[in-house]
C-alpha cells in the first residue's frame, strides 16, 4: 500500500463522514409591506438584508412591495419582515396578463396596484353552472305536489 492508497484510504474515511447539505435554491420572494416613510423602508431592507442568503432587496414604497432574492425560504423572510413590527404579507397580486379570461369575479381588486389582479387559487370552478330558470310559481298549481293549494 503506497502513497496511493493511504490517499484514498483517508479521503474514504473522510468523505464518508462528511454529509452533503442540499443547496438551496435561488428564490425570488415578492412581499406586501406597510410602509410609510423612508425610514420604515430602511428599517425593512436593513433587517432582511441581514437574513443568511439574501442577495438582493428591491423596494417600491409606491406599491408596497418588496423583492427579496436569494437562497432563501419564503416563510423566514415573510417572519422576518413581520419582525420590524410592519404588517407583512405574501405578494398577494399577479399581473394581468397571467390570469386566464375571463377574470373570476373575486380576483378584481380596488387596492391592486395598476396592471395586477387578486391571485386566485385553482379551487374555483373554471366554467360557471347554469341553472335551468323555473318559475316558482308555476309549480305551486302541480299535479306532482299533493301538498300544493288547488284551484276549484
Amino acid at each position: 500500500m503506497g502513497v496511493g492508497g493511504t490517499f484514498e484510504y483517508l479521503s474514504d474515511l473522510v468523505g464518508s463522514n462528511h454529509h452533503h447539505k442540499k443547496r438551496k435554491q435561488l428564490n425570488t420572494v415578492e412581499l406586501k409591506v406597510r410602509m410609510d416613510c423612508d425610514g420604515c423602508e430602511m428599517k425593512v431592507k436593513k433587517t432582511l438584508s441581514s437574513l443568511s442568503g439574501v442577495k438582493s432587496v428591491e423596494i417600491n414604497r409606491k406599491q408596497q412591495k418588496v423583492t427579496v432574492t436569494g437562497y432563501v425560504e419564503p416563510n423566514k423572510v415573510l417572519k422576518k419582515a413581520k419582525s420590524t413590527g410592519k404588517k407583512a404579507e405574501i405578494w398577494p397580486y399577479v399581473p394581468y396578463n397571467l390570469v386566464a379570461q375571463p377574470y373570476a369575479a373575486t380576483s378584481y381588486d380596488k387596492k391592486a396596484p395598476p396592471g395586477y389582479v387578486r391571485k386566485v387559487e385553482n379551487t374555483v370552478a373554471t366554467g360557471t353552472v347554469t341553472k335551468s330558470y323555473e318559475d316558482p310559481y308555476i309549480n305551486i298549481f302541480s299535479d306532482d305536489n299533493p301538498n300544493a293549494c288547488f284551484i276549484m
